[in-house]
């Protein structure tokens, strides 16, 4: 039987600091974001002192130990934050149990710190990734309340017609909702089956369903801003690490 770890009271009057929330702890610790940690903790895969832990609010003192699939885990504050140009055929997963290849493989010596994606491209689908272990910033990212902003190059297996064009660009439904992109233009010197779209919603493959509502086939689908980076001097399969106005750009995102 699973038991709650209450914590120690005279542990916290002696370090005389409230404490780490556990789901915070475990996002600064290179696992995952804040909101996954949550569903973690509620699994019964995260251990304080030796028992586990299903209250995510439970605050983490200094001296507290903390494993996570019985691996002892430690927070950091020496965050980092890689940009990856993601090339086709890469899982967004820090691991797949089917043995495919994940982005991890691709900065696998940018740090020695656990860093994990910030939201997901699809296996097809090329372009600007952020990989981080700072918690707090991903947890900001991927909330829609925020409206991130996202640049996709979309290249098409036939040329839009004006009335798609126009419904696209002025709204529609899909089954789980309306539909709004923030700006959509075809690519200039390009055909009419190139074209650039702008959105911040950020619902699974919601560009390739935008466009196969229409009856169009994605062939290519390249994410090239994300949050205000863009891919400039990042060639396809590389990283590099963001410069610190980039980050302080991030952190004050709005």
């Amino acid at each position: 039987m699973q038991k709650q770890f209450k914590g120690n009271s005279k542990n916290k009057k002696q370090e005389g600091d409230e404490g780490v929330r556990l789901n915070k702890y475990i996002a600064h610790a290179g696992i995952c974001s804040r909101r996954k940690a949550d569903d973690l903790i509620k699994a019964g895969q995260v251990k304080v002192n030796g028992e586990v832990m299903l209250e995510m609010g439970h605050k983490i003192m200094p001296k507290d130990k903390v494993e996570y699939r019985g691996k002892s885990i430690k927070m950091t504050r020496n965050f980092v934050y890689i940009l990856l140009n993601k090339p086709k055929n890469f899982i967004t997963s820090t691991s797949d149990e089917k043995g495919r290849k994940t982005v991890m493989d691709l900065v696998q010596n940018a740090t020695k710190e656990r860093i994990y994606p910030v939201g997901r491209l699809d296996r097809q689908t090329t372009g600007l990734l952020l990989l981080t272990n700072d918690g707090t910033l991903a947890k900001k990212l991927s909330h829609p309340s925020h409206g991130v902003k996202k640049l996709y190059y979309v290249t098409l297996d036939k040329n839009v017609t004006q009335e798609h064009f126009d419904k696209i660009k002025n709204g529609f439904r899909l089954p789980d909702g309306k539909v709004e992109v923030d700006e959509i233009s075809f690519v200039e010197g390009k055909g009419k089956n190139e074209l650039g779209v702008e959105l911040h919603i950020g619902r699974n493959r919601i560009v390739r369903r935008i466009f196969e509502h229409f009856g169009y086939q994605v062939e290519k689908l390249d994410r090239v801003m994300y949050a205000g980076l863009t891919k400039k001097n990042l060639p396809k399969g590389k990283y590099r690490t963001l410069h610190a106005k980039e980050v302080i750009g991030l952190k004050h995102f709005q």
